[in-house]
């Protein structure tokens, strides 16, 4: 009987590490794949003007309440939230990211995709959305 015992709990053991290797892989997260902006899109130019200094303290109050938690304060994309996602937010102080036009961050910002939530029904004035894309201008390195 003892041997029977031991047997169960050894197959038990085995068991419970598999699941627990297989749980943490499936939590694994992946970097975003290409997100392609439609060209009508892209070149769209922004309301702001550049440096537009109330533009982006608006930026930054929306950025504090619908962004921070998966982007980080200084969008790194280290918020809170980050490590819950499926894909990694990305660091917004890359050059690559700053390569983006502003007609692109504005159509992913406004559209969504993923665990990137739309934002056209969470914050409806354009305006609002593209004084997000003049803060997120402020993200270097």
């Amino acid at each position: 009987m003892k041997t029977t015992q031991k047997v169960i709990a050894i197959l038990m053991s085995a068991a419970f590490a598999v699941v627990f290797m297989f749980g943490n892989n499936a939590m694994a997260q992946t970097k975003a794949k290409p997100w392609p902006v439609p060209d009508k899109d892209k070149n769209v130019k922004s309301l702001v003007k550049a440096g537009d200094q109330n533009a982006i303290n608006n930026g930054k109050d929306l950025w504090a309440k619908h962004c921070k938690s998966c982007h980080g304060s200084k969008g790194l994309g280290d918020g809170p939230k980050a490590a819950t996602l499926k894909t990694i937010p990305g660091d917004f102080t890359t050059k690559d990211f700053q390569a983006y036009t502003d007609g692109e961050l504005f159509f992913r910002t406004s559209t969504g995709r993923g665990d990137m939530p739309a934002y056209d029904k969470k914050i409806p004035e354009a305006k609002d959305r593209w004084d997000l894309v003049a803060y997120m201008r402020t993200f270097k390195k």
